[in-house]
């Protein structure tokens, strides 16, 4: 739902306040209308990821679409540290949003984008600096480590801008609007995809750019989706609108930063974690030459269109549970927590029948190679069901992230990726090959649903829970 109402410097008044959202209707319909726009968001911007690699490999071949799938794991090992700090805000903005303190939601967003856009700054100097040893570093197979440092280069040089979108995003889904982010995303893809092919081809007179095409087009993106964004912010005169009190409130504001950070960085850290083996899990996979690296490439497109729904799902969850907790409301923690887990198993079990019905078709819009087509569907479905469980494990660690419980549920997940998933990918890929790779995911999914509710079930619940702000 997306914020229409000018808001003062101060809180409203009690008969100004909007209607409850966790009160005015049934949960079940709540839920959906947060995330519907959501999981419509993430499933844009899979889709854009999808159809740039579809022109990298029918436009140019296999070898470009692994070069571009090389970087990923470090994209994401970046993107971890905005992400777990975006988490960490938008806990505090659900919270102080539930409890209708609208200065305090602007201090907490300004002082995680000032944070951020420092982070991204000096990532995106480095990064351009020192792209080849970063790809070679990865293991990237000579045959594609000059495309695979272009399009690094440009991705890393762009960061700032990529920050500031997830942050932004983050923010707003803080305070229930998922309209906005949804809209930004398709404006971003829609640039991404017009541009990616021009530059590939050297349309309209443009330059080709061979592999960095879709880098470039993507960073357009990203520029014309921000400026719209701002604009909308501004005309609705949106509590996180890019206007002057909002500069103001991005100078470090420790007092708010400690808490956001106490939460985020516990998040970030779960994600490096998961980025670092992502990345030794490639280094196994690259050690069977580039067709498995574009079938790890191809793999993890189509996964991601099951992930992100239940990824959704879970940060609806969490958005929800602090919002509750602002408002004074725990005793809607449990209801949400069930809803959430009847969503995942409906909408990401849904997604998971439907994929693997559609396999062959899908995998074959990233690979013309049928060989490559082949190794990459028994790989899909070795891991593609465990993506429920997935989601499952998420829901929970939401629902504790939204009371500010991180570290343990973190501990979990990071048990979980360290003594399950890398040893387990390591042993099978050495006794089976390159479908060993796969069969860790399952097992690390699955360990980490089993910890995460058992400690939200016989601990977390036992708890008293208290708001963070």
């Amino acid at each position: 739902m997306t914020v229409e109402i000018a808001y003062a410097e101060t809180p409203p008044r009690p008969a100004d306040i909007p209607p409850d959202p966790l009160t005015e209707r049934p949960l079940w319909w709540t839920f959906l209308i947060f995330v519907g726009p959501m999981m419509l968001s993430n499933i844009l911007q899979a889709l854009s990821g999808t159809l740039n690699n579809v022109y990298l490999g029918q436009m140019i071949g296999v070898k470009a679409l692994a070069a571009a799938t090389v970087f990923f794991p470090l994209m994401f090992f970046f993107m971890s540290f905005s992400m777990g700090l975006g988490s960490g805000a938008s806990v505090l903005i659900g919270q102080a949003w539930g409890a209708k303190n609208f200065e305090k939601v602007r201090t907490i967003a300004g002082s995680a984008l000032g944070v951020g856009l420092v982070g991204a700054t000096l990532i995106a100097v480095l990064g351009g600096l020192f792209a080849g040893h970063l790809m070679a570093a990865l293991g990237a197979p000579a045959d594609i480590l000059e495309g695979a440092t272009a399009y690094a280069r440009i991705m890393l040089i762009s960061m700032p801008l990529l920050f500031m979108f997830i942050l932004a995003t983050s923010m707003l889904r803080g305070v229930g609007d998922t309209v906005t982010p949804l809209l930004t995303l398709a404006i971003s893809g829609a640039v991404g995809l017009a541009v990616t092919p021009a530059l590939i081809a050297g349309w309209f007179g443009l330059p080709r750019l061979g592999v960095a095409s879709a880098a470039v087009a993507s960073t357009c993106g990203l520029v014309v989706a921000m400026s719209w964004m701002c604009w909308r912010l501004r005309r609705t005169n949106h509590p996180l609108a890019p206007n002057a009190a909002m500069i103001r409130a991005m100078r470090p504001n420790w007092a708010i930063l400690r808490p956001v950070l106490r939460i985020g960085l516990p998040t970030a850290l779960q994600m490096v974690v998961m980025s670092l083996t992502e990345m030794v899990l490639l280094g196994m996979v690259t050690r069977f030459g580039s067709d498995a690296v574009a079938a790890y490439g191809a793999v993890n497109q189509v996964l991601a269109y099951v992930q992100f729904p239940a990824m959704s799902i879970a940060m609806a969850a969490s958005v929800l549970g602090a919002q509750a907790i602002g408002a004074g409301r725990p005793d809607r923690l449990w209801p949400i927590t069930q809803t959430g887990l009847v969503l995942n198993a409906l909408i990401t079990g849904s997604g998971v029948v439907l994929i693997y019905l559609l396999a062959r078709p899908v995998i074959g819009l990233f690979i013309n190679d049928p060989q490559v087509v082949d190794v990459t569907l028994g790989l899909l479905r070795i891991v593609l069901w465990s993506t429920v469980v997935f989601g499952m494990a998420g829901v929970f660690s939401g629902i504790m992230r939204a009371s500010g419980t991180v570290i343990v549920p973190t501990a979990l997940s990071i048990f979980a990726v360290l003594a399950v998933e890398a040893p387990a990918a390591w042993f099978f890929s050495h006794k089976i090959g390159l479908s060993g790779v796969w069969i860790a995911y399952p097992l690390a999914f699955t360990t980490m649903f089993i910890l995460q509710g058992s400690y939200y079930g016989l601990v977390w619940r036992r708890r008293p829970i208290a708001k963070l702000i």
